[in-house]
């Protein structure tokens, strides 16, 4: 806050922070297929949408950029890396989930051909989707990959981690210590859109899930 009581983005005032950033529209968002770890570019909507999340990230002014290797991703990634001048290093640990023979396939033809499986999965249940990772899996790889980047910040730094909105949730979930089977209840993240963890005295906290505009500070008793 400045001296004249106005809220100002940048750096919180303790502990790290860790920007978890879905990537911009693709051609199969737009026609509900499932992309899993399939390569799939930006269409030119979802390069405005990169262009206009990373003019407000900017000024959370992070430390660091990391994202997965896919293209939809680092593409991303590479707007808000044009205003901050800070290098982006990709990692293929924080791909989509890997959906074997679900990918390609519409959110119709998925329920058509596998609804049980479907079913299951969103009951909770451990699912391999169509034959690929458990979501288990997937915290598995990627959850490390955030958490070794966060420990290079500075102890008020701030990380901006570019990826896909199934691994983007179960990484929060592994992040928040929840339980697997409760990851579905974090919601999706639309596209570009981000969620913001922040560390506390006993761990991460979810600040905020599913944003689109800089985070404003909590006021009250729950600081």
């Amino acid at each position: 806050m400045s001296a004249t009581g106005e809220v100002t983005a940048g750096k919180p005032g303790r502990g790290r922070r860790v920007i978890l950033w879905r990537h911009g529209q693709t051609a199969w968002n737009v026609e509900r297929r499932f992309q899993g770890s399939t390569d799939v570019e930006l269409t030119a909507t979802g390069v405005a949408q990169a262009r206009r999340a990373a003019g407000l990230l900017v000024h959370l002014r992070p430390d660091a950029i990391v994202a997965s290797d896919l293209s939809r991703a680092s593409a991303t990634a590479a707007e808000l890396s044009a205003l901050t001048g800070l290098q982006v290093t990709l990692e293929e640990g924080l791909r989509e989930t890997y959906a074997g023979v679900w990918q390609g396939l519409t959110h119709e033809e998925i329920i058509a051909r596998y609804g049980d499986e479907y079913t299951a999965w969103k009951r909770g249940e451990p699912v391999r989707r169509g034959g690929g990772e458990l979501e288990t899996e997937v915290a598995d790889r990627a959850a490390p990959v955030v958490l070794r980047h966060a420990e290079k910040l500075p102890e008020d730094g701030t990380l901006v981690v570019v990826s896909h909105g199934g691994t983007i949730r179960t990484t929060i979930g592994r992040l928040l210590g929840l339980e697997p089977h409760s990851w579905e209840s974090l919601g999706g993240l639309t596209n570009c859109c981000w969620s913001v963890l922040g560390e506390g005295a006993r761990g991460w906290r979810l600040l905020e899930h599913n944003a689109g505009t800089l985070p404003e500070p909590v006021l009250g008793d729950d600081v």
